[in-house]
């Protein structure tokens, strides 16, 4: 099986992108993000005839995530919404698929640390953690993924020395980053590439992709039960690239081979 993440940055303008991948690549469950439409806008028929049932939880304008199932897989709709942060909008949902528990989030960028989204950044992710402790722990095998806005450690990022302390890179957003992965959360990317430095956003502007000025804010995660059936995992950095003449999303899909 393989399971992939994305944050597509705008579904409307990504879609025709988004085939040209899933035709490639043909993932079996997709986590996507900052979709951007609402539920009603959602193009299932172009997913259908690509052969995905899709589960979204979108809003309009902003954030919005969805699963993608190819079939005959059907993602069974589990929890729409993170529980107390709704006013952040539409940034969590959770769907059965096979025997996976597979939850896509979008954590709030926070935007800086004077900003009054920073600390609601802050309390999203320690109610993310507790959320989704249950299933940490559990013996059922459980995938979390999406972009998280957090740089864990230095590693992740293209110049740690000098963006130390900034946004995605504070000891106060790497705690709480560091709780997921203490409560049972592995990150499968990290555990089978523990020296390597890759990215998975980089911004559009300054040539950052061709200068490799990025940052790895998006995750695979898995509990246990899970992390044992990962054959390999990769940052699929051709499709931050053009492709056939189409602009790439600024995030590159993160994919992981799983055992059956």
């Amino acid at each position: 099986m393989r399971i992939a993440t994305w944050n597509v940055n705008g579904l409307r303008a990504r879609l025709d992108f988004v085939a040209h991948w899933l035709r490639a690549r043909e993932p079996d469950v997709v986590g996507l993000q900052e979709l951007k439409l609402t539920d009603e806008q959602f193009p299932h028929e172009v997913f259908a005839g690509l052969g995905y049932r899709a589960v979204t939880h979108g809003q309009k304008s902003w954030n919005g995530v969805a699963v993608l199932a190819r079939e005959p897989l059907e993602p069974e709709p589990l929890q729409i919404g993170l529980p107390g942060q709704q006013e952040l909008g539409a940034r969590l949902l959770g769907v059965r698929v096979a025997d996976l528990h597979f939850t896509t989030i979008y954590c709030p960028n926070g935007k800086t640390l004077e900003h009054a989204d920073f600390p609601r950044k802050l309390a999203w992710l320690d109610a993310l953690a507790g959320h989704l402790a249950p299933l940490a722990g559990g013996d059922a095998p459980a995938v979390l993924c999406g972009d998280f806005n957090v740089c864990p450690a230095a590693i992740d990022s293209w110049d740690e020395e000098r963006l130390a302390g900034e946004i995605f890179h504070t000891e106060d957003e790497r705690k709480r980053f560091g709780a997921l992965v203490e409560s049972g959360w592995e990150d499968l990317f990290r555990a089978r590439h523990p020296d390597a430095q890759a990215f998975s956003w980089w911004d559009y502007r300054g040539g950052a992709f061709h200068r490799r000025q990025g940052l790895r804010i998006d995750f695979l995660l898995g509990n246990a039960a899970l992390a044992g059936r990962v054959r390999e995992v990769e940052i699929d950095r051709e499709y931050r690239k053009k492709q056939d003449g189409m602009t790439a999303s600024d995030h590159a899909p993160v994919m992981a081979e799983l055992d059956a």
